[in-house]
């Protein structure tokens, strides 16, 4: 594995990772594939085409269905979805918390009921490895628990220190599985998560705890998920300098255009998010000059494509008003138009980020953008 920053612009860096599926070019956004393929009809093809660097998938969701053990025996992921470029697999720790109703947090780790069937499933950091393991992602994801932004300064101090004892039992477990000989990938990449909700100085510690561990990329976890931008963009401000500068940073699940923009001026490198294609199934498309409802009236004699310019399998062909019509009509097609077109935006508007710091002008890059943005058409 490689890691070379390129350029720096204040805190913001331009850098180049390589892997074993090969080379990525950071600030890098994430299509997320819970488990397998990204929601909308989207294919391995159609994330070539639309200039994808990096899938992620769910090492949960991919355990309680299809099975791990499985995918294992038909090849890993790689080979069962048809992709030749860096997979990452989130840990399953986040269902720790998405799941709250369904889970039990002991030191050993936790148990689960599954949300499909409800049968009971144990997950620890050994665990969760073994299935990222099998699965033989490009980069595993350690097991943490992600505390509620809310929660009470104690039980976030105790939370953080189990995840720090759990990072630990990761990285054993995978330099065990790596040596092994019938490890689908034994170059597989483990990142360890800093948490510690909106605390600054819990943040600010376990991020340096973390950084004397010597792993392969760093992840902030547990934001966006309650807080307000202002605290988030805080954390980041005290935390990213408290974890090494030359490993990959990454801000876990977060997050809209301009949370992407604000992340890389504080040195994050690697993001990724439901958002563009959740709110592609909806009707919901981005653009330079803000958010469009494609479901909203104004667009049903709308013979311009989403975006003028834009390059996407959608705005190539079709027009506002024929996608609102599928939208209305609730065909697949709609829906796939949006998520595609949502998709290429956030890789082209990275690639954007990637341009604007190589000439030294992110500073202005990320201004216009936000007040184009904010303007509206």
């Amino acid at each position: 594995m490689g890691y070379e920053i390129l350029k720096t612009e204040g805190r913001a860096k331009r850098a180049r990772f390589t892997s074993v599926h090969g080379v990525v070019e950071t600030p890098v956004f994430m299509n997320v594939g819970t488990v397998g393929a990204i929601k909308g009809a989207v294919s391995t093809d159609d994330l070539h085409e639309i200039g994808t660097q990096i899938e992620l998938s769910n090492t949960y969701h991919l355990h309680v269905r299809t099975g791990d053990e499985l995918i294992k025996e038909l090849g890993g992921l790689h080979r069962f979805m048809v992709w030749d470029r860096p997979i990452l697999t989130d840990s399953g720790g986040f269902q720790v918390f998405s799941l709250a109703g369904l889970r039990r947090i002991r030191e050993e780790g936790v148990t689960f009921h599954s949300h499909i069937d409800g049968r009971k499933i144990f997950m620890g950091p050994e665990e969760s490895i073994q299935i990222q393991s099998n699965l033989g992602s490009t980069i595993a994801m350690a097991f943490d628990e992600c505390p509620s932004s809310v929660a009470e300064r104690s039980y976030v101090e105790d939370s953080v220190a189990r995840t720090t004892r759990w990072l630990a039992r990761c990285k054993a477990k995978m330099r065990e599985l790596n040596a092994r000989e019938d490890t689908i990938n034994p170059h597989q990449l483990l990142f360890g998560i800093n948490q510690g909700a909106i605390f600054e100085d819990i943040r600010k510690d376990h991020a340096k705890r973390i950084a004397e561990m010597d792993l392969d990329g760093y992840a902030i976890g547990g934001l966006a998920v309650g807080e307000t931008h202002e605290q988030m963009y805080h954390i980041l401000d005290e935390t990213v300098p408290c974890l090494p500068k030359d490993k990959p940073t990454y801000l876990m699940g977060v997050g809209t255009p301009a949370n992407i923009l604000e992340g890389v001026e504080r040195g994050v490198d690697f993001f990724d998010c439901v958002y563009p294609s959740r709110n592609g199934r909806h009707g919901h498309v981005y653009t330079r000059h803000g958010k469009l409802n494609l479901f909203n009236q104004k667009f049903e004699r709308d013979m311009r494509p989403i975006e003028e310019g834009c390059q996407c399998p959608a705005c190539r062909t079709y027009s506002r008003a024929y996608i609102r019509h599928l939208l209305k009509a609730k065909e697949m097609l709609g829906m796939r138009l949006c998520v595609l077109h949502n998709l290429y935006f956030y890789n082209h508007l990275m690639e954007g980020i990637r341009d604007a710091l190589d000439a030294g002008r992110f500073a202005s890059f990320k201004r216009e953008m936000l007040e184009s943005m904010a303007a509206g058409e």
